[in-house]
C-alpha cells in the first residue's frame, strides 16, 4: 500500500525518496535505512510512512505501539493521514489507551484538512456517541462531506443515519454540510 503524505515544508535531501520509493516497491530494510534517521530528524512525512511500517510488520516486528508513536509525531507536525490514524487506533484501543474523546481530536484535525476518511470516522462517532454526544445530525453531515470527498464508506454512512431521522433532521444536516464546506471545514 502506497502511504499518502502531506508536505512537511522542509527541503531534505534525496534519502527520503529513496526511502519512500523502496518502501513503495517492498524493499523495506532500504526503506527503514533511509526513513528511520530522518524520522528522528523529525522529518513528519519518513515518520508517518515509519508508522505504517510498523503497523502492518513491514520490514520491522508489527508494533501497534511504536506505530502510534511515530504517528503522534507526525500527527502533532499536521499530517492527516498520520492523524485519521491516531483517531483509529485511539477509537479502538490499538497502540493505545481507548479514549473517544482523544479520537474525536485528532479525527477532527484531520477533518478539517478535507481528510475524507476522517470526516467520515467522525461521522461514526457522532452516529454512536462515542466521544461526543450521539447526534444523527452530525453524524449525517460529516458522512455526507465525507462522501462529497469520495469516501464511499461515507455515503452509506449517510444513508444509514437518515433512516434513523426525520426530514427536518435531514434538511438540517444538509444545511450544516454546505456550511462546513463553504467554511472549509473549520469549526464544524
Amino acid at each position: 500500500m502506497t502511504v499518502l503524505l502531506g508536505s512537511s515544508g522542509v527541503c531534505w535531501s534525496a534519502d527520503f525518496e529513496k526511502g519512500f520509493y523502496a518502501h513503495d516497491r517492498g524493499d523495506f530494510a532500504t526503506a527503514l535505512k533511509e526513513l528511520r534517521p530522518l524520522a528522528k530528524q523529525g522529518h513528519a512525512d519518513a515518520q508517518t510512512t515509519l508508522g505504517w511500517m510498523y503497523y502492518k510488520g513491514q520490514g520491522v516486528p508489527q508494533d501497534d505501539k511504536t506505530a502510534a508513536k511515530w504517528w503522534t509525531l507526525a500527527a502533532e507536525q499536521g499530517i492527516a493521514f498520520a492523524q485519521n490514524r491516531l483517531g483509529q487506533m485511539y477509537r479502538t484501543g490499538e497502540g493505545v489507551p481507548q479514549d473517544y474523546k482523544t479520537a474525536v481530536k485528532w479525527y477532527t484535525l484531520a477533518a478539517e484538512q478535507g481528510h475524507a476518511f476522517a470526516q467520515g470516522n467522525l461521522g461514526v462517532l457522532y452516529a454512536f456517541g462515542q466521544g461526543k454526544l450521539k447526534d444523527y445530525v452530525y453524524a449525517h453531515m460529516w458522512g455526507n462531506i465525507a462522501a462529497l470527498n469520495g469516501n464511499e464508506l461515507g455515503e452509506k454512512l449517510r444513508d444509514d443515519y437518515e433512516k434513523q431521522m426525520t426530514t427536518e433532521q435531514i434538511a438540517e444536516a444538509q444545511k450544516l454540510a454546505r456550511e462546513c464546506v463553504k467554511k472549509d471545514y473549520k469549526n464544524c
